[in-house]
């Protein structure tokens, strides 16, 4: 103790600075921004976007070490719950720090790297191999260190499930309810079990022979062979920290030592377990006042981190008579106990005398205690990730929403009118300009087939969509353009609303301004092309079902990200890239939207679901006038005079020429008072409409 004297700080040491924090970031993130007032920091990718967490445990999980000072890890984690990371940043550990070296420490905690906290992680491998239907993942130990090391591993956990809770599920985790100490109630232990507050949970040896049937371990049980309905596991499980429910399990001298328990450890729960049967609990490898190696627990689907509160307690007479334990978790890191949470003890069995090979079977059950013995501060719920991601862009929220309903509303009512206007194309590009500033480098709003692809993921495998709501701007242009299907089919995004292809038509405007020749495709390839772009929608959507690590890459067909997310601030290589489309978009017109945008592919299949043509045709429209089909720059009006709307970008320049009576052929013939008799009247006007 005089030697850890040194390095001993009772008020805790000083968290890092910004600076030191940036400096521990690996590459591929960087240090974003607090998490408000909290001690927990966001990880940016190299596009800006929040990718994880960056957090100090001692703030989160001041779990005591053996020093009686906690050990502070520095943890990396993404918002999977991927553990990126776990540095040391200090600890007293003696057995560390004037015993084995720091190093077996830090080569310990390289071990979560990678590993995802809603993994079930032991410390210590059990000997031979680990086989099985357990999910268990074992970490190797510290010879002469265990107790210090799982330490350590519970220190990792409770921080990153605070984090998780809050910060990526938006549950509660401080203060959690606490047991109301002037709750009082004559309980017997018969009625604890009565009300549900001590619950019983028996597995007959018969009941594990079944789990380990048609196994390699299904013969190495011999009690169990020859007393199948004896009791394996005959277990109790009754949370104390109520006082009420103390006096009924408990004489006056264990009572006492519980209260000093809970005056110098207000903010653990304990909790009892009996086991009765043949289970025992814990192996003969466990150390006390450390994690058990064969208990597990799990609330809301995160691991809720428990450990031995190393108490001798003595029932009152007539209780069931067994091998027990009471284990402690801290209510500080989300733990809940009137809320359900799961039990897991583990059925272990060991096949051959050599480097045996090691069987584990979960058994699961669950608990929870009445709210009645619980006491709540009041505290605002933190918002959950979705409803701040909505809160924190209200404004834009509000600026998009109008934006694209008055474009709604202006195309639907007023169509002919804005087509008409003597400069409209110009005011077209304008449009295009001022949207692409806004939806797309501001706003971040641009429509990506990754969204399509990790929707049709989430629902074949009955997961969550709420994952739509962390980009609440970009979901708003989703709802606009899905309705717009019904009513016009791709061409209100394509043509309209992203900020890509407007891009690409930049280039073909200013190609024109400067007198460049554009490419005009042939029909008949034009129709051959403008199928590859199903042909990649389809190849993606394979490999989402299939491949989904190779989706990262190929998704990058699109150049979306390299020329709107991150505003070219990218690899030369996804520059370069992006930059040989803009340049080709100069000679053919918005040629990666027509051949290749896998987007595209499925605007064109949304718009199948449209109700009504909105194209006005008149009669003579491909019968004997083709100008609308010849100056349309996607080839997306038929010589028959049929629109294509699949291939429509509703450009609305053949809009434009149906409503000028000085350009439309037929109303130039109407103007005259020339009947439309015959091809060579129309043909005059189609070559030389200004006369």
């Amino acid at each position: 103790m005089l030697l850890c004297l040194p390095w001993y700080n009772p008020a805790g040491a000083a968290t890092l600075d910004p600076e030191r924090l940036a400096a521990r970031v690996e590459p591929a993130y960087q240090l974003g921004e607090p998490v408000g007032d909290s001690d927990v920091w966001t990880l940016v990718n190299l596009d800006g976007a929040e990718a994880g967490f960056l957090f100090e445990s001692e703030p989160l999980a001041p779990i005591p070490g053996f020093s009686g000072a906690p050990i502070n890890l520095l943890v990396a984690m993404d918002k999977e719950g991927r553990l990126l990371n776990v540095e040391i940043v200090h600890h007293n550990e003696p057995i560390f720090v004037s015993g084995l070296g720091q190093a077996p420490f830090h080569e310990f905690v390289t071990q979560y790297r990678g590993r995802s906290i809603y993994d079930s992680m032991s410390v210590g491998v059990p000997y031979g191999k680990v086989e099985g239907a357990s999910t268990q993942l074992y970490l190797d130990g510290v010879t002469k260190a265990t107790a210090s090391v799982r330490i350590a591993h519970e220190t990792v956990l409770a921080a990153a499930n605070a984090v998780a809770r809050q910060k990526m599920r938006g549950l509660a985790v401080a203060p959690a309810p606490a047991p109301n100490m002037k709750h009082d109630e004559n309980l017997s232990f018969d009625d604890l079990v009565a009300q549900g507050i001590a619950r019983r949970h028996r597995i007959s040896n018969r009941q594990i022979q079944e789990l380990f049937h048609q196994s390699q371990w299904q013969d190495d049980d011999p009690v169990a062979l020859a007393e199948p309905d004896e009791s394996y596991l005959d277990l109790w499980v009754i949370d104390v920290g109520p006082p009420a429910i103390a006096r009924a399990v408990f004489d006056r001298e264990s009572l006492e030592q519980l209260d000093y328990f809970l005056s110098i450890s207000p903010d653990d729960e304990p909790i009892l377990l009996i086991d009765q049967g043949r289970h025992g609990l814990v192996s003969d490898e466990f150390v006390r006042n450390t994690e058990p190696d064969l208990i597990a627990a799990v609330q809301d689907g995160l691991p809720v981190a428990l450990r031995d509160a190393d108490l001798e307690l003595t029932l009152l007479p007539g209780l069931p008579d067994g091998r027990r334990i009471v284990l402690r978790t801290d209510r500080r890191i989300g733990f809940d106990p009137t809320r359900p949470w799961q039990l897991t003890l583990k059925a272990v069995r060991e096949h051959g005398s050599f480097m045996p090979s090691v069987g584990v079977r979960d058994l699961v059950f669950e608990h929870r205690s009445p709210a009645r013995f619980y006491t709540a501060a009041a505290f605002d719920q933190p918002l959950t990730p979705q409803q701040a991601a909505i809160l924190g862009r209200l404004q834009d929220l509000y600026l998009v929403g109008g934006f694209v309903l008055l474009l709604a509303l202006l195309l639907w009512w007023r169509q002919d009118w804005l087509a008409g206007l003597r400069h409209y194309r110009e005011l077209r590009i304008a449009f295009l300009v001022g949207m692409t500033i806004f939806i797309g480098w501001y706003g971040q709003g641009q429509l990506s087939l990754v969204t399509v692809l990790g929707t049709l993921r989430a629902l074949l495998s009955s997961q969550s969509l709420s994952f739509l709501l962390f980009d609440p701007f970009s979901l708003i242009i989703w709802g606009f353009v899905l309705l717009s299907f019904l009513y016009w089919g791709r061409g209100f995004f394509c043509g309209w609303l992203c900020p890509y292809g407007a891009m690409q038509e930049f280039t073909g405007f200013i190609a024109q301004k400067l007198g460049l020749r554009q490419l005009r495709i042939r029909r008949g390839a034009d129709r051959w092309l403008k199928k590859i772009k199903y042909l990649i929608l389809a190849l993606l959507a394979t490999m989402t079902l299939f491949a989904p690590a190779a989706l990262d890459t190929w998704i990058e067909i699109e150049p979306f990200k390299t020329e709107v997310t991150t505003f070219f601030v990218r690899e030369w290589y996804f520059v370069t890239y992006a930059l040989l489309w803009l340049l080709l978009g100069m000679f053919v017109f918005r040629g990666f939207c027509r051949y290749v945008c896998p987007l595209g592919a499925f605007m064109a299949i949304g718009g199948l679901l449209r109700l009504r043509d909105w194209i006005p045709r008149r009669q003579e429209c491909g019968t004997r006038c083709q100008l609308c089909a010849m100056r349309c720059q996607y080839n997306a009006i038929e010589t028959s005079g049929r629109i294509a709307y699949d291939e429509c970008f509703q450009c609305l320049d053949c809009v434009t020429i149906y409503a000028d009576a000085n350009t439309c052929p037929p109303l130039l013939l109407v103007q005259k008072g020339k009947p439309l008799k015959n091809e060579s009247s129309l043909e005059e006007i189609i070559v030389s409409p200004a006369k």
